[in-house]
């Protein structure tokens, strides 16, 4: 049970014994939620911070708009099972390469975890991202932190509740786009406006806008941090992945406390005081409403607001900046001094994550990079496994799926080997087979039966493009016989 809920509870007992109330008494086991009205602040780490956030959304709303042979440059075509990303395109046997994505997305994380702390989440995740963005449209309306808070304990009036509707209008405008935004990676996005121009938007685009369009909205606007602090994963086991030298926002209790106000004149060395003020900014500045000073905390998301509004303090007063800064539970202990941090990041568990993560990545991009753009399925005739020709010979039909996954047409010729004498027989070749596209052939194989043995006879169907002898592949099959 959370520390605030237990002094409520007992709070709330002592109160009904003092005043001999009734024997039972009704209290609530979960602190009610207090909304967080965070200010805004300035500094090094707030420009980057409004930087990420600036990249993350030109990506994002920028990338489906871009053009790539006459194309959406990056689209995943789930209708047909294609993804195009830029000039490639990837099909459903390339799913060894999501896997590969996928461990590299985890490793990743797992490193700059390890090295830095949640930089992830305070600075480039979605929930943070799109959090950020709804607070500066709500400071924009509604105004600063002390305005927010008036507003929203002053009785409901025509103004308050103009004020009301122009946020959420834009909110709402910004989920709407983000979620046409979204669908529009799976569906060509002009295509899709011009759906919602002529109200005939699909049954599963309308869901798929809507419902993360709402996500964003209810999420961004409304959980905020709740979503941080109780519905994501990652701040539960992040612990696992922290040791005394990652580097977090942290606070130099040996510089700072003892705590106290002072007039700025005042010499906090005669008053017996830290550097600490104990104004509170740091807890004002946080999008989750901790007090940093307190030391690490799961709810801490990594984003540096209140290091930057430390530093705005310690400039006013004169001292030193840093007393909330990126730094190591050694450094801060004393173990080894600032100087010294970047060195420590370098031990044996991100060296291990390092290696791991840079044998996976080069393995990937090698795959890539020798990647054959030609792909081909065999599929053998079962209603009829073998039978005998006229001449005596033995025959078994196949039908080969020729993938191209070029964006222009190629053509392509085909044999088989594998049995002595083995001749192949079917649609006239060259294959044409048009870019992006894959094309079914049916074709036979007939062999002496003197050359093969009773039953399963291995072969090898050989693909041959035309214009570029590098593109070529093989794969495996059977000739039965009886």
């Amino acid at each position: 049970m959370p520390v605030k809920a237990i002094k409520t509870l007992d709070q709330s007992i002592q109160k009904a014994n003092a005043s001999g109330g009734d024997d039972s008494l009704e209290v609530a086991l979960y602190e009610v939620r207090k909304k967080i009205y965070p200010r805004a602040v300035s500094g090094v780490i707030a420009r980057w911070r409004i930087a990420l956030v600036a990249l993350t959304q030109l990506v994002y709303y920028g990338v489906p708009w871009l053009t790539w042979n006459d194309r959406q440059a990056v689209m995943f075509d789930l209708a047909h099972r294609k993804f195009y990303l830029f000039g490639v395109v990837f099909w459903p046997q390339d799913f060894i390469l999501l896997t590969a994505l996928l461990v590299i997305s985890a490793l990743s994380l797992f490193l700059f975890t390890a090295v830095a702390g949640r930089l992830w989440c305070g600075f480039a995740c979605p929930q943070t991202v799109y959090t950020e963005i709804f607070l500066w449209i709500e400071q924009w309306v509604e105004g600063d932190r002390m305005k927010r808070m008036k507003l929203d304990e002053a009785p409901m009036d025509l103004r308050k509740l103009r004020t009301k509707a122009t946020k959420h209008g834009l909110w709402i405008a910004l989920s709407l786009w983000t979620g046409i935004t979204f669908v529009g990676y799976f569906t060509p996005i002009r295509e899709l406006l011009g759906e919602i121009a002529r109200l005939s938007l699909g049954p599963w685009e309308t869901f798929w806008v809507l419902f993360y369009g709402f996500a964003t909205y209810g999420n961004a606007g409304w959980m905020r941090e709740q979503v941080c602090k109780y519905m994501c994963p990652y701040a539960r086991f992040q612990s696992v992945m922290f040791d005394s030298d990652t580097l977090i926002v942290t606070y130099d209790y040996h510089r700072g406390e003892p705590r106290g106000p002072r007039a700025r004149s005042a010499d906090r060395k005669v008053l017996g005081l830290g550097d600490c003020v104990d104004c509170g900014i740091c807890v004002q500045v946080c999008p989750t409403g901790i007090d940093i000073r307190n030391g690490l905390q799961y709810e801490c998301i990594g984003c540096g607001a209140c290091a930057d509004g430390c530093n705005q303090v310690m400039a006013k007063m004169g001292y030193p900046r840093g007393l909330i800064r990126f730094s190591t539970e050694n450094a801060i202990g004393g173990k080894y001094p600032d100087a010294e941090i970047v060195r420590h990041l370098f031990r044996p568990r991100v060296l291990i994550y390092s290696a791991i993560l840079f044998a996976i990545v080069a393995a990937t991009a090698a795959t890539l990079y020798l990647r054959v753009p030609l792909k081909v399925n065999v599929i053998r005739d079962r209603a009829t496994l073998v039978r005998e020709t006229a001449d005596g010979r033995l025959e078994n039909v196949y039908r080969l799926q020729i993938f191209n996954t070029t964006e222009r047409p190629r053509s392509y010729t085909v044999t088989a080997s594998g049995i002595e004498g083995l001749e192949l027989k079917g649609e006239s070749q060259p294959i044409r087979v048009e870019g992006a596209s894959s094309r079914m052939v049916s074709v036979r194989l007939l062999a002496e039966r003197t050359a093969v043995r009773k039953g399963s006879n291995p072969v090898v169907f050989h693909v041959q493009a035309i214009d570029d002898e590098r593109v070529r592949t093989g794969e495996k099959s059977s000739f039965i016989a009886r």
